[in-house]
């Protein structure tokens, strides 16, 4: 059992400890906005914020999230109201096949909270996140933009 804080709320859920913290934010508490990409914590995909830092949710075990704040994509959005990185995703058209976003989306906004206007450089260096589509040149744009909202 794992007492965990999703979004804000509170999971009992029934999971080993060494379980990894996508599979019980997927399975266990039926968010499937996380994605599975590589199982090997490099394309992103799986990528959640945990206290506020962007963490790639399959290479971390519940036991390491027991007592911290998890915020998921379905997390993201506020009173109703889309995060400003998802409104510039929409509003430059980033996603083609939208698998790999969810991840992107928790990174960049980990990235801005951290660097509210960040350089090419700082995006490079932060945002690891793998895109198969390749639609890295609007996923920069909608940063830029997001930055700039």
């Amino acid at each position: 059992m794992a007492n965990l804080t999703i979004n804000g709320k509170a999971f009992e859920l029934d999971v080993e400890p060494d379980t990894p913290l996508l599979w019980a934010i997927r399975e266990n508490a039926g968010l499937t906005g996380t994605k599975y990409g590589c199982g090997i914590a490099q394309c992103g995909a799986c990528t959640v914020h945990v206290d506020g830092v962007a963490m790639r949710s399959c290479g971390m075990l519940v036991s390491e999230a027991v007592g911290k704040q998890i915020t998921t994509i379905e997390g993201l959005a506020a009173n109703g109201a889309l995060h400003k990185v998802q409104q510039a995703w929409i509003a430059k058209d980033v996603p083609q096949c939208g698998y790999c976003q969810s991840g992107m989306i928790m990174a960049v906004a980990a990235l801005l909270k951290e660097k509210p206007k960040p350089t090419d450089k700082d995006i490079d260096e932060a945002i690891t996140n793998i895109c198969r589509c390749g639609t890295f040149q609007q996923a920069r744009e909608a940063i830029h933009a997001a930055a700039n909202a």
